[in-house]
C-alpha cells in the first residue's frame, strides 16, 4: 500500500472513530467497532493506532485543530472586541452545525473523565491555545479594556449560551419550532445576536 493510500485509510479511520465516539462515547466504543465500521481487521487498525487512547488523541486533535487555532487568531485581531466575538461565534456555529453531536460528545467526556480529556489536550500540546486565550483576557482586563470578570464566568456565559441550543436541539425543534428542523439554523443566527449582547454586557464598559 502506497503512502497516499496509507494516509487516506488513516483519515478514514480517524473520521470513523470520531463519528463513533460522538455517537456512543469513548467508553462504549471498542476498537473492534471502529475496525468493523471502516471495513478492516483489528491487525490493520493496530498498525495505525495501537491503543484506543491513541485513537482518541487523533480524533480530539482533529477537533481541536479545526477550530481553536482559528478562534485564537480571531481573538488577537486588531478589531473591536465585539466584532471578534461575532466572528468566533460564526466559527463555532459553523462547526457545530456541520457536527451536531460534537457538543454532546465534549460534554459527555467532561462528565465521564475530565482528567482524561485534559491529559489528552496536554499531550497534544493544545493547552497552549487555552493558556493564550486566558492570558489575553486577563491582560485586557488588567489594562482596563474589559471589565474584570472571573474567567470561569466568561467561560460559562459564552459556552453555556452557545452549546445548550445544540444539545437541546430536538426539544427546541419539537416544542418551539413547530417540528421544522429547517427553522433551527435561522434561530441560531438570531440567538447569536443575543449571545453577543450578553458578552457585551458582561465584559464591555458602556
Amino acid at each position: 500500500m502506497g503512502a497516499t493510500e496509507n494516509n487516506h485509510l488513516e483519515q478514514r479511520i480517524i473520521e470513523t472513530a470520531q463519528q463513533l465516539f460522538i455517537e456512543k462515547g469513548f467508553t462504549e466504543t471498542s476498537m473492534s467497532d471502529i475496525a468493523h465500521t471502516v471495513g478492516i481487521n483489528r491487525t490493520t487498525l493496530h498498525y495505525y493506532f495501537r491503543t484506543k487512547d491513541k485513537m482518541f488523541q487523533a480524533v480530539f486533535n482533529k477537533i481541536i485543530t479545526s477550530i481553536i487555532p482559528r478562534v485564537h487568531d480571531i481573538l488577537t485581531q486588531d478589531i473591536p472586541f465585539i466584532e471578534r466575538i461575532d466572528k468566533i461565534l460564526d466559527e463555532y456555529i459553523m462547526k457545530f452545525t456541520e457536527n451536531p453531536f460534537l457538543p454532546k460528545f465534549i460534554f459527555g467526556e467532561i462528565q465521564r473523565d475530565v482528567n482524561h480529556l485534559l491529559h489528552t489536550i496536554k499531550e497534544l500540546n493544545s493547552d497552549k491555545y487555552f493558556e493564550a486565550l486566558k492570558l489575553y483576557l486577563y491582560t485586557e482586563m488588567q489594562q482596563g479594556k474589559l471589565k474584570k470578570v472571573p474567567l470561569h464566568f466568561v467561560f460559562l456565559t459564552f459556552y453555556g449560551l452557545l452549546a445548550y441550543p445544540m444539545i437541546s436541539k430536538n426539544l427546541l425543534v419539537t416544542v418551539f419550532l413547530n417540528g421544522k428542523e429547517e427553522n433551527f439554523t435561522p434561530m441560531l443566527q438570531e440567538w447569536k445576536q443575543y449571545i453577543i449582547e450578553q458578552m457585551k454586557h458582561l465584559l464591555c464598559y458602556d
